[in-house]
């Protein structure tokens, strides 16, 4: 059976709190600009490529428009915390304060996601449209990818 939209974005959930928890325990770890790095650009390939190929089938669905807009309001707050780390010094206690945020906010969006969102999102897409929206969005999150790496 082809792979599904849910199951290519659980990937990138995994990816996602694996840096997460990196990052919480890299504390002086001279790596940690790295992982914050990795982090940033996991997180936007990530919400580009889901907003494109989920959450817009999605909106068109008086049942996704909710859990849809709820979902956006995530990305958005997630991205700003994001962007304020990434101007502060990642040792002070400003960033580390910042990090939990982001931290709580995301481990809360992906279990959020997974346990409410990808059970109304797979009432309202049909079989055929689950598999071509994983081809699109794979498509979109690697390129996004390679463009975010690229600087």
């Amino acid at each position: 059976m082809a792979e599904t939209i849910f199951e290519a974005l659980r990937e990138s959930h995994r990816i996602q709190r694996t840096l997460m928890r990196r990052l919480m325990l890299s504390k002086a770890d001279p790596r940690r600009d790295e992982i914050f790095r990795l982090l940033r650009i996991e997180l936007a390939a990530h919400e580009a490529a889901e907003e494109r190929y989920l959450y817009v089938e999605i909106l068109m669905d008086d049942r996704g428009l909710h859990p849809s807009r709820d979902a956006l309001a995530d990305h958005h707050e997630m991205d700003e915390l994001v962007e304020e780390m990434q101007h502060g010094h990642h040792a002070g206690r400003s960033w580390t304060s910042k990090m939990k945020k982001l931290a709580e906010k995301l481990y809360d969006h992906l279990r959020e996601e997974e346990k409410i969102f990808f059970q109304i999102s797979g009432k309202i897409l049909s079989d055929t449209q689950k598999t071509r929206l994983a081809v699109q969005y794979r498509k979109d999150y690697r390129d996004m990818h390679r463009k975010l790496e690229a600087g």
